[in-house]
């Protein structure tokens, strides 16, 4: 082990001791005014409304819009609950045949009066909706049975009919809706029956065998290989008018496929990949090539996309990326991409200097690497990021003017992001949010005049902006504190909004708790900041048992099922955030999370004595590192996160080189191979240091997990075991990653066992549960 770890961890324990001893003693005053006041104005009819419930956490109901016709009138929505999500069958995980249950109630909304009209008696499952161009007909792909079927469903009738594929042909599950800008041609994916034969018995063979043999000569992990089959598909056209099928595209290993607005051009990513990728997940290469509809003739438009963001138009005609320093636009006019931006070369005196002046003209040249963020939907504009901020780019000439000035030495600078864009250019919507307060909007840009304007700025969450083919009706999703969202329609400079949907009206009969944004510096002094969920009884100046959830970073408050669960049965609940630094990350959430603790025991908000913590995948596994540091925690909940780096490292096969890439190059940010690095494998493996753990710990797995597998986590059971320490394993034999959902009876077992741990440990004899 790395002598730098233990010197690490002694540095921190004494940082976060010395702040807990300094910590301010909490008054009245330092309450959250939100949660203060949300306490005081709470009426009697208030006060007995029910509590949130285990059965609740089932029924809350999420939206989703599938598709705006272009006038802004019609659009195709969705609501879908947790219960609609159970059924998965976790056994089939990685079967390229296998599509998870959802069921949804699905609608067509009028946005003009809110009315809904169903489009099935019952709930089905969706997986695509588009309209046509006059939205007289929309286009679903449907389940039915374990088969997926293009319907068209015609307004004007309420009549839904199938559209039938040639002899031998099935549709594509997985494929996207695309109509042509005159209504006349409807394109989808299609696979071959035989298809669905050979994929169904290649997975069947890697799970039963019953003799399966794995060589290095293999281009592919026999894995890639099952999981690859799902890119074998052809491209069909559906005519209206005759109503006929016809093949564009026979069947072949496509990572993409489009088809421009006008259906001349057919867009097809041939794949090239030669075998598995370690610097990628799932990475593959493919070749680009567009196939003139009227006569066949190609061209290859792009010999490799290895290693390219491609950004395309919404008219399938034009795209942009970076490479190699320069932003490049290309068309099916060009010949070859057209240099947008480049960065100017480093003179031979720059190159030669050192010190300030070297390091000030590298990074003014960083700076003037672009990134291509969206295209117009004919291509003619581009907008294009930098560490200075957003920029429109005239793709014809390569002019460049900044719309949105960022300070790139501000790491607290607001984030900008491209919600929209008008479909004849002119209006761009931007989203706005601080990184240190709830304060977000939408702002718009002008094209004409040049003018960013804002539109609307407050607390509320608005996503999902769409904005009509005419331009002139806005759909997004607005929600309120952490409560779930609900569509709503506007004017296209948002004034005139007004919610279409009530998802959850039963929600208002809940004792919900309150919520508020806390900051807080960590044991290096770095700030950060995590989202608290007050009990729902909460009243200022009473101490709660606090349950802390560990993953990576939180800001936004969004309503969370857990969550609401635990702050009903009497508990604080406490999202912290945490810097994780590359080689050494589990040092992070002792600084971070431990960090939060004393800050809202300052407040007067947490008990000391009861805090609990608990994470999923990740967070389960930076919670076994955090006990496995720290013993201030009562309580501890692992759910589906790993407890050996090591045996970790190259398990999960189903999902290819994930578990190695995680290590080496991402999330978990040990920075090296297990050779490289062998004693930070070993150092982030709280298995190797169970003997430090004294906090009670529950472990949750699912015998299914091919994200996570059970066997790494059962380790810490059996370490713990046989050191006599409070341990205990739940596995669901039929359980996938995180929460069991293969029943409703496992669904409501897992959130019973999570508050009878925490009721267990974290309180009194005197207080309901204890």
């Amino acid at each position: 082990m790395s002598a730098r770890w233990p010197y690490r961890h002694v540095v921190s324990l004494l940082v976060v001791a010395a702040w807990l001893v300094a910590a301010p003693v909490p008054v009245a005053t330092q309450m959250a005014p939100a949660a203060s006041a949300a306490a005081e104005s709470r009426s009697p009819a208030g006060a007995a409304a029910a509590d949130f419930s285990i059965a609740d956490v089932l029924e809350v109901r999420g939206t989703s819009v599938h598709d705006l016709s272009a006038d802004g009138q019609w659009a195709v929505i969705s609501y879908t609950s947790q219960r609609d999500r159970i059924g998965i069958d976790n056994h089939r995980f990685g079967d390229p045949t296998y599509v998870a249950p959802v069921l949804s109630e699905v609608r067509v909304m009028d946005t003009r009066t809110g009315q809904e009209t169903p489009l099935f008696p019952v709930k089905r499952q969706i997986r695509g909706a588009a309209w046509s161009p006059d939205a007289a007909l929309l286009a679903l792909v449907v389940r039915e049975g374990d088969d997926f079927r293009l319907a068209l469903w015609e307004r004007a009738r309420s009549r839904l009919r199938m559209v039938s594929l040639p002899r031998g042909r099935i549709l594509a599950d997985n494929t996207a809706l695309r109509w042509s800008d005159d209504g006349s041609r409807l394109f989808f994916a299609t696979r071959t029956q035989s298809w669905r034969q050979e994929a169904a018995e290649r997975f069947r063979h890697e799970v039963h065998g019953p003799i399966v043999v794995r060589s290095s000569d293999e281009p592919f992990l026999s894995w890639d290989e099952v999981r690859r089959l799902g890119l074998r598909q052809g491209v069909a056209v559906y005519q209206v008018r005759s109503g006929r099928v016809e093949e564009l595209a026979p069947e072949s290993m496509l990572g993409g496929w489009a088809v421009t607005d006008d259906g001349a051009w057919l867009r097809l990513h041939d794949d090239i990949t030669e075998g598995t990728s370690y610097e990628q997940i799932f990475g593959r290469e493919n070749r680009i090539r567009a196939v003139r509809l009227d006569t066949g003739d190609e061209r290859v438009i792009l010999d490799s996309d290895r290693g390219l963001t491609l950004r395309w138009s919404g008219d399938g005609r034009a795209w942009a990326f970076a490479r190699d320093g320069k932003l490049l636009f290309g068309d099916l006019e060009l010949d070859e991409p057209r240099t947008l931006a480049e960065p100017e070369p480093a003179s031979p005196d720059t190159v030669a200097a050192e010190g300030e002046e070297g390091a000030a003209d590298d990074r003014n040249r960083r700076e003037e690497r672009f990134s291509p963020v969206r295209l117009s939907h004919d291509g003619s504009l581009l907008v294009a990021s930098n560490r200075r901020g957003l920029w429109l780019f005239d793709t014809a000439t390569g002019e460049r003017e900044q719309i949105v000035e960022q300070d790139p030495d501000d790491d607290e600078a607001p984030r900008w992001a491209v919600a929209e864009w008008s479909r004849d250019g002119q209006r761009i919507y931007l989203t706005y949010a601080s990184r240190t307060e709830w304060d977000r909007g939408v702002y718009r840009y002008d094209r004409p005049t040049g003018q960013l304007t804002e539109l609307t700025r407050g607390t509320r969450q608005l996503s999902g902006l769409r904005l009509s083919g005419d331009g002139e009706t806005m759909l997004l999703n607005v929600a309120d504190g952490a409560r779930p969202a609900d569509i709503h329609t506007a004017d296209p400079d948002l004034s005139n909004m007004r919610r279409l949907t009530d998802t959850n009206p039963w929600l208002a009969e809940r004792r919900l708790g309150d919520v508020e944004l806390i900051d807080y510096l960590d044991a290096d002094g770095r700030k950060l900041y995590g989202v608290l969920h007050y009990p729902a009884d909460y009243q200022p100046g009473q101490r709660y048992p606090t349950v802390f959830i560990v993953y990576e970073s939180y800001f936004d408050e969004r309503f969370n099922s857990t969550v609401a669960l635990l702050n009903a049965n009497g508990y604080a609940v406490m999202q912290p955030s945490v810097h994780l630094e590359r080689g050494y990350p589990g040092e992070g959430w002792l600084k971070g999370v431990t960090a939060a603790a004393n800050r809202i025991i300052a407040m007067g908000v947490a008990d000391p004595d009861r805090l609990g913590v608990h994470g999923t995948s990740y967070g389960g596994y930076a919670t076994n590192l955090l006990i496995a540091q720290t013993s201030r925690f009562k309580a501890a909940i692992n759910i589906s996160g790993k407890t050996n780096m090591v045996s970790f490292y190259t398990d999960s096969p189903r999902l290819g080189t994930r578990n190695i890439h995680a290590p080496e190059r991402s999330q978990d940010r040990i920075g090296g191979t297990l050779w490289e690095q062998p004693h930070k494998y070993l150092a982030h493996s709280a298995v190797m240091m169970a003997d430090r753990i004294r906090t009670p710990l529950l472990l949750m797995t699912g015998q299914q997990d091919h994200n996570v597998t059970e066997r790494t986590t059962s380790e810490m059971y059996y370490a713990l075991r046989r050191l006599g320490r409070d341990v205990e394993w739940v596995s669901y034999i039929d359980g996938g990653h995180g929460m069991p959902r293969s029943t409703v009876e496992e669904a409501i077992d897992y959130h019973e066992r999570i508050l009878a741990w925490y009721d267990r440990y974290l309180k009194t004899d005197e207080e309901p549960g204890g």
